[in-house]
């Protein structure tokens, strides 16, 4: 057992369960426009829930975990992030994607998946897809400015998930610390900064309606 680690794993499972819970609660304040981008990035926070639940049963209680860690894990890689990467575009632009446009973009997202596993480039794809995520993050967090608060979130965010995926990595030990253990530390605050991101997103609940020409011209007259 490694328990070390399934204490990490559970840590971060409750900070993602803790986005699911706030998410969940904030959907009843936004338009109908607005629930299918909520509803991925539910999903996008679902996913390395389910993989980090798993990893601190597989490192905590029963090794036979190992199969569903590893393809939860891989799920929420290939469509967790970029899921809430997408949903942080569309709540920051104020774009109404229907929910049939946000069900294609879930299988292209599985037909990408397939198709680079196919061709023995996933971990080139995963690479790209990853930095395309940090990418429309900092890009939905920075076009709120003069705010500055979304762009700190999403810089925080990224600079979090960048440091774990280009300097920490999973695999050996730093110091007295195993390198998957401070992966899951550092991914703990993570996560609670994009919902935190998200919620702050203007979505399309900002939007002023267009003004009704006839009333205008009643209120005119």
């Amino acid at each position: 057992m490694q328990y070390s680690t399934a204490a990490s794993d559970g840590l971060l499972a409750l900070a993602c369960l803790a986005c699911v819970i706030a998410l969940g609660k904030a959907r009843g304040r936004y338009p109908e426009a607005d629930q299918p981008a909520l509803f991925c990035a539910l999903l996008g926070f679902l996913l390395p829930a389910a993989a980090a639940t798993s990893g601190a049963l597989r490192y905590g209680l029963d090794p036979s975990w190992q199969a569903a860690h590893l393809w939860l894990s891989q799920a929420s890689s290939f469509l967790g992030l970029p899921l809430l990467s997408l949903a942080a575009l569309s709540l920051g632009r104020g774009w109404a994607w229907s929910r049939p446009n946000w069900g294609r973009a879930l299988l292209g997202l599985c037909a990408f998946f397939e198709l680079f596993r196919q061709m023995n480039l996933l971990e080139d794809y995963r690479l790209l897809l990853g930095l395309a995520s940090m990418l429309l993050i900092l890009y939905a967090g920075a076009r709120q400015w003069p705010r500055r608060a979304p762009a700190l979130a999403a810089a925080g965010a990224v600079g979090l998930f960048l440091l774990v995926g280009l300097a920490v990595g999973t695999l050996g030990i730093i110091g007295p610390l195993r390198r998957v253990d401070l992966f899951h530390a550092l991914l703990t605050p993570a996560y609670p900064l994009i919902a935190w991101l998200i919620l702050d997103l203007p979505g399309c609940r900002r939007k002023k309606p267009a003004q009704d020409p006839v009333r205008s011209n009643r209120l005119i007259s």
